[in-house]
């Protein structure tokens, strides 16, 4: 087993580390969700903790780690008869992206289960993480349905599985650990609110902390033993620390001031339901007992709701995380701060950390070797927003003042379905129909591989000829490996959603073009909830750019579209043709995942020769090869050209206006975007 990297060892990252330090002193905090860019030092952080963690105590020879203090009456193993347990150290378990629900929850042998009546039952990674840590990197990566049951089993600190009307249930509670890049897109508010905290890291752009970083990595990686051994008197200073907080932490009090601070606080940031006052108590009860006091702060209430609330407060993927910290501050004197805030007679174990300048010291941070600068919180200057638009298309060529300012998206609206046709195979979504391994039960096939989902009908009637010649004696049915079915089953997949936005000078209107993306802005929504891939390119001038290559951060696309500029002439084949070649290589990178065009012009076609007639010739290509596609006619006024309409009928899609998208519009809209190109 390798050496894991020393928790003290690591540089800067306060926030970070702050965070699961009050987890693994309360588990009840519910787990911490890390938001930041990669190398940043995540991993090796969270795989450090484990070995800071007490030893657990554990039956002998029970898979399901149960404590013989109190064994679970419910776990398959047992019942356990009294012995002496054993101490094993604490776990850390990773779950990967591509796991599927068998290797999470774990498996039933369906085999045995038909032909001799026993559960035979493999455990998974949740059973394997009992009383230790999960840790689920990329989990914003990571298929709903998944998360939904890891979530869920962590709430509940049990697992369940339920096959065929078998049933199995076993203790499942961990220290959870999440991390994600914002960039390759969010998790649902409701999955966000289920985690404890959250913290953001970035990486220092202090130029000795980035060279102590770099030093004492590669000290790490010649002699491991050798720099574990070095710093292993500080990480035994935090194990006792751990050790002793948790012992504290029955006797902190929680005032009633306290509370009502942590209630005002919830109310004024307009938090939803009441997960995020108890996950507050919580946390502050934490920070408490991890300075060494018995009784709860407002500096720990204020480190508490910096720790609890910037996830709870997103609506939608466009508002940006974070907490006004001035208001903060002013809801917590509005609401009457404890006597005992001052932090007097306040035990300092690491000689500092107790100010509470930039919400970063609520609770103490963890010790550093000494000499070591401590810098501040790592993620407190900001949220890592998504970049930017890279420069802006080229001026010359335009005519003089042909370009106009960036005017603001309308007011979002709640857009009707557009759906690719036909039965796709691409990643679990909510947009079009697809094979899957969640939905509807739609008919049987022989398994390829482990059995999964067992079709009972189908498997008995294939079973059900065989029996005599089987010497089938009893009541039991006598069922052979080829005899099992695998249920097929129909549900939803997500799609790339390819928005292609004329920004030229016939779009220009300040009112139409914040009609325009107001639209676009409600589609990127609309994708956000089915679980979509987005990609940008818009056309304007003389050609026509990628503004956002295809990613699952709908919030960058928002960004990118919020900053476009318009004018100039239209080169809607260029358009067109940009989006082809984007189409084309995301077909190598991901063949399963089927394209949704969505075309966002008024049809007027400019510069060049027969620019007309190239932007037919461009929609037919995108017709040949079969990509799904719709139109938003952007025409306004009385007299009305009806391009959009050619270029839908050159696409093989359909045309909608403004109007038409809207979900509660009375115009019918025509949910196939190609049943238009049948008909034609």
């Amino acid at each position: 087993m390798s050496t894991p990297y020393p928790f003290t060892a690591i540089v800067g990252q306060d926030d970070l580390r702050l965070g699961l330090l009050l987890n693994a002193v309360s588990p009840a905090v519910g787990g911490v969700l890390v938001r930041g860019e990669k190398g940043t030092a995540k991993s090796t952080a969270v795989r450090a903790l484990a070995t800071l963690m007490p030893e657990v105590p554990v039956v002998p020879g029970c898979r399901f780690s149960c404590d013989p203090a109190s064994p679970d009456p419910a776990c398959p193993d047992g019942p356990h008869a009294e012995a002496a347990g054993v101490s094993r150290p604490a776990r850390t378990v990773e779950l990967p992206v591509g796991a599927s629900e068998d290797r999470l929850v774990g498996a039933l042998d369906i085999e045995r289960a038909l032909s001799e009546g026993v559960k035979a039952f493999e455990p998974g990674l949740l059973a394997d993480a009992h009383r230790g840590i999960l840790y689920v990197d990329e989990v914003n990566l990571l298929h709903d349905h998944l998360v939904d049951l890891l979530l869920d089993a962590a709430a509940m600190g049990a697992s369940y599985v339920e096959r065929e009307g078998v049933s199995v249930r076993h203790a499942a509670r961990f220290l959870l650990v999440g991390t994600m890049n914002p960039e390759e897109g969010e998790l649902r508010p409701q999955l966000l609110d289920r985690f404890g905290l959250t913290v953001e890291v970035s990486a220092s752009r202090d130029t000795d902390e980035r060279v102590e970083v770099v030093r004492r990595r590669l000290a790490y990686d010649d002699d491991p033993e050798g720099f574990a051994a070095r710093w292993a008197e500080e990480e035994g200073a935090l194990r006792e620390r751990i050790a002793a907080a948790r012992v504290l932490l029955p006797r902190v009090v929680l005032s009633d001031g306290v509370l009502r601070q942590i209630a005002a606080t919830c109310a004024a940031f307009e938090v939803d339901g009441m997960r995020a006052d108890i996950v507050m108590a919580r946390t502050a009860t934490a920070l408490a007992a991890w300075a060494g006091r018995e009784e709860v702060t407002a500096d720990d209430v204020r480190q508490a709701a910096l720790l609890a609330l910037p996830h709870r407060r997103r609506r939608n993927p466009f508002d940006a995380p974070g907490l006004d910290e001035d208001k903060l501050d002013q809801t917590l004197d509005e609401a009457g701060p404890p006597e005992n805030s001052d932090g007097d007679d306040q035990p300092d174990p690491d000689g500092g950390g107790d100010d509470d300048g930039g919400g970063g010291g609520g609770g103490g941070v963890p010790p550093q070797a000494d000499g070591e600068d401590r810098t501040p919180p790592q993620g407190s200057e900001g949220d890592s927003p998504s970049p930017a638009p890279e420069g802006t298309p080229d001026a010359p060529g335009r005519p003089a003042g042909g370009e106009q300012q960036p005017v603001a998206a309308a007011e979002p609206f709640r857009t009707k379905m557009l759906s690719v046709p036909g039965l796709g195979e691409g990643a679990a979504g909510r947009r079009s129909r697809a094979r899957t391994e969640h939905g509807r039960t739609t008919g049987a096939r022989r398994p390829e591989g482990a059995l999964t989902k067992l079709h009972l009908a189908a498997t008995v009637q294939a079973a059900a000829p065989h029996q005599r010649a089987r010497g089938r004696a009893g009541r039991g049915l006598v069922v052979r490996r080829d005899d099992l079915r695998q249920a097929t089953r129909e549900g939803r997949e997500g799609n790339l959603v390819l928005f292609v936005v004329d920004a030229s000078g016939s779009m220009a209107a300040r009112q139409r073009m914040s009609a325009v993306k107001g639209a676009v802005l409600s589609l990127l929504l609309d994708a956000y909830q089915r679980r979509d891939k987005v990609g940008l390119v818009t056309f304007r001038g003389k050609e026509a750019e990628v503004a956002l290559p295809p990613t699952s951060s709908v919030d960058a696309a928002a960004a990118r579209l919020e900053s476009l500029p318009t004018g100039g002439r239209t080169p809607l084949a260029a358009g067109l043709l940009k989006a082809h070649d984007v189409l084309r290589v995301e077909r190598l990178r991901d063949p399963s995942r089927r394209p949704l065009l969505v075309v966002v012009t008024d049809g007027r076609a400019t510069g060049g020769p027969e620019p007309v007639a190239l932007a037919g010739r461009a929609g037919r290509l995108h017709r040949s090869e079969g990509t799904a596609s719709v139109v938003v006619d952007c025409e306004s006024g009385y007299v009305r050209l009806g391009l959009a309409g050619e270029l839908a009928r050159e696409l093989g899609g359909t045309a909608v206006t403004l109007d038409e998208l809207r979900a509660d519009s009375i115009a019918g809209l025509v949910k196939d975007v190609t049943a238009a190109g049948r008909a034609a």
